[in-house]
């Protein structure tokens, strides 16, 4: 057993590495080059960025310079939330690729299902649009597969109902005490992935909480026991870090919870 190297399946045949590394607020340039190259260096084989992020270059760059076999590394990315037509999905999309540098997408995802400046507001109908789009990039293989982010029950229900290829992901905010169950039933229930970012909490769980006991009876730290939960729950963690040793520590997750372990966290609720 391995969490890094050990895989789920989507969009049919496609291997995903059940831990991701996230880089949503590490600024373009050396921060997040070296951050990315230090993960690879540890064994992260999955590597999460989004346009929005604006560091894509970097994350490109640190993959290609890495010497590990790009056909190894998974590379997620997204289009950004306030993009809601055709065309921009299609640029958004070529920029992305160029910015990389990587070939094909592993992942692409749309990144919230309504504008960050407007969240809440309905733009279902403009959703179907995008996903269409997004439908042509898995057909012709530019995207090995496809997915969302952010997306409630009924705004996947809304999507699924008008589109051909259900999507592969979702990525949400996942973490102890916050685990969004309807949505992911209803995930899990159909084969769509769920994803996990913030599986810490952005720290919070860390800060002398509910986690401590547990990490000393299983002889872990919090964040160990925090990134095992999702991936006791078939969620796949996509923890963040520039610090070398919690980019290494958040990887050291090869040990299981027991029954007791996961209802003390079932029950955390923030």
């Amino acid at each position: 057993m391995s969490a890094l190297t050990d895989t789920f399946t989507i969009a049919g045949d496609v291997a995903i590495p059940k831990i991701g590394f996230g880089t949503w607020q590490i600024p373009d340039g050396p921060e997040a080059y070296d951050s990315v190259r230090t993960a690879l260096d540890a064994g992260y084989r999955h590597i999460d960025t989004a346009l929005a992020y604006g560091n894509e270059e970097s994350v490109g760059r640190a993959v290609r310079d890495s010497g590990v076999d790009r056909d190894t590394v998974f590379i997620t990315t997204k289009l950004p939330a306030e993009i809601k037509d055709a065309d921009g999905a299609r640029r958004a999309f070529e920029k992305s690729q160029r910015s990389l540098d990587l070939g094909v997408v592993d992942l692409y995802l749309i990144h919230a299902p309504w504008p960050w400046n407007a969240i809440g507001t309905d733009h279902r109908e403009s959703n179907i649009e995008v996903w269409k789009v997004f439908e042509e990039l898995y057909g012709d293989g530019r995207a090995r597969s496809i997915g969302v982010s952010n997306f409630s029950v009924e705004d996947l229900e809304h999507l699924t109902a008008a589109t051909d290829v259900v999507p592969h992901a979702n990525q949400i905010r996942w973490f102890v005490g916050s685990t969004q169950d309807d949505v992911t039933a209803w995930c899990q229930q159909r084969g769509v992935l769920v994803e996990g970012y913030s599986p810490l909490a952005t720290g919070q769980l860390l800060e002398g909480g509910a986690l401590d006991d547990i990490a000393k009876r299983v002889g872990r730290t919090p964040a160990q026991v925090a990134i095992r939960y999702l991936l006791e729950k078939d969620v796949l963690p996509l923890p963040k870090s520039v610090t070398p040793e919690r980019i290494r520590e958040n990887a050291d997750v090869d040990f299981t919870l027991d029954a007791d372990a996961i209802a003390e966290l079932d029950a955390i609720r923030d």
